[in-house]
């Protein structure tokens, strides 16, 4: 009958959301549940086609009314230049048919862009509304800059964990984009959900978040801060640094307060303990990874205090242009309490050096602006495409979407975050991206590694004159 036919159609019908979605095989979590409403949404939305003048149109596009705007443009920040070491693997063979649909095995959804327009395939769910946000900042990088993102098709992972280890995908590299990666693996890593708000945190946009930090961070003078380190998050991720880290909780002992996050319960108080411009007022804060890496370092950094790194084990795209002694400070997950309680008393024998560093880390994150979000994002597209030996098609089971199709599917809260992230038409240009400089990669790296021996250095130094 009539009521068994729409159940069934519910029941097949794959949305943006996570519905009949099953959790992707490498990282197992809740499925999304059902609801009367739910069913009534899918049905709504599903009868939801996107307006046939959905793609902009190139003709209309700001950065060509005039030369004037053609002539300002920037040069791209340093960080731009791993775009061009991320997709080296491709260099020789370039990007095959072959390559994109190897992906597709550790792929949660798959995005082609063809004359502007966006199409999505659903493979697997995503964690809470990580798709749905990461979709929505690709449609804004269309609205962006329209009629200037090529034509594309790339597969994506949600989950946090590069997967695509380098060794095993020597001879036939997959391209994965994901939101981290480190040097045993390929995945690409792409700007992540955050950056246009996270719903189930209550986080707001980026810019909108940083501004707000960085007032909070103004409240309290440098020399009027705590002299400890402060960290708040949740240990129960399957994280052993975070759940080492909890063993610091000690002001005397080792300078540091360390406070367990429960987000269940900060969702009942209506995350009134959690806002991010009330956590500044300590001199130092420290960024510990989850799973694997964590949104929250963008956070922390942008707090102005001297940001104590547990040496990571994977960086999203941003991360990579840290500097250590410059723009944060680097902790040893050996021996952890003792390092930090290190870097506390040299803080605090130092304060000018440690404002200093806690300041240019906040400066670094006030430079990855949302317009260089953007940017990132479409000269790692647009080096992607030309990497591309085939001519992108939209796949049969794809579907169009555009903001009005992705925010029928929006709860409210996720629909009000969604609407104040949304990008207008640039009148500029993207900034120009670097050349591909490999010497000045790897003398960065050199001199990072460098950077962080001689901070281990002084500490052992320092515990050898201890123990005498």
């Amino acid at each position: 009958n009539f009521v068994e036919q729409v159940d069934d159609f519910v029941a097949q019908t794959k949305t943006l959301a996570g519905h009949n979605l099953e959790p992707t095989p490498w990282h197992i979590f809740p499925r999304k549940s059902f609801t009367e409403a739910t069913t009534y949404r899918i049905l709504q939305c599903s009868y939801f086609s996107c307006p046939h003048n959905s793609a902009p149109d190139p003709k209309t596009h700001p950065s060509d009314s005039g030369s004037g705007h053609r002539t300002g443009q920037q040069q791209c920040p340093d960080v731009f230049r791993w775009i061009h070491r991320d997709l080296e693997p491709w260099l020789k063979t370039g990007v095959t048919k072959e390559h994109v649909e190897k992906a597709k095995a550790n792929a949660a959804f798959r995005v082609v862009i063809l004359s502007g327009k966006l199409y999505v395939d659903l493979y697997y769910a995503c964690v809470q509304s990580r798709m749905m946000f990461t979709v929505w900042g690709i449609l804004q990088l269309l609205s962006k800059y329209p009629g200037m993102v090529p034509d594309v098709d790339m597969m994506f992972d949600c989950m946090d964990k590069p997967i695509i280890d380098r060794t095993e995908h020597q001879s036939f590299p997959v391209p994965l984009f994901r939101y981290c990666t480190n040097e045993a693996h390929l995945d690409i890593p792409f700007p992540d959900w955050s950056f246009w708000g996270w719903s189930e945190t209550n986080l707001r946009p980026w810019e909108e978040e940083f501004r707000d930090i960085k007032k909070g961070s103004k409240r309290t003078s440098w020399d009027s801060k705590q002299p400890r380190a402060y960290w708040k998050g949740n240990p129960d991720v399957v994280s052993p640094i975070r759940m080492e880290l909890m063993k610091c909780n000690h002001s005397r002992l080792w300078g540091a307060q360390i406070m367990r996050q429960n987000w269940a319960e900060e969702a009942k108080g209506g995350f009134e303990q959690s806002k991010l411009s009330n956590q500044c007022n300590h001199r130092y804060k420290i960024y510990a990874e989850g799973y694997a890496w964590s949104v929250s370092l963008k956070y922390i950094m942008s707090c102005g205090s001297m940001t104590l790194i547990i040496s990571p084990e994977y960086e999203d795209f941003f991360s990579r242009g840290l500097l250590p002694k410059e723009n944060y400070w680097p902790v040893s997950p050996t021996d952890l309490c003792r390092s930090i309680k290190f870097a506390v008393d040299w803080g605090n024998a130092n304060p000018s050096d440690a404002e200093r560093i806690g300041k240019r880390g906040q400066g670094y994150m006030e430079s990855i602006s949302m317009n260089r979000v953007y940017d990132y994002m479409f000269h790692l597209i647009n080096e992607y495409s030309k990497l591309q030996k085939f001519k992108p098609v939209k796949p049969p089971s794809a579907k169009e979407v555009c903001a009005g199709s992705l925010m029928c599917f929006a709860e409210q809260k996720e629909r009000e975050l969604l609407e104040r992230s949304r990008a207008v038409p640039s009148m500029d240009r993207p900034c120009k991206l670097p050349d591909a400089d490999r010497d000045r990669l790897e003398r960065l790296i050199q001199r990072k590694k460098q950077a962080i021996e001689n901070v281990r250095n002084m500490e052992l130094a320092r515990t050898e004159r201890g123990s005498r």
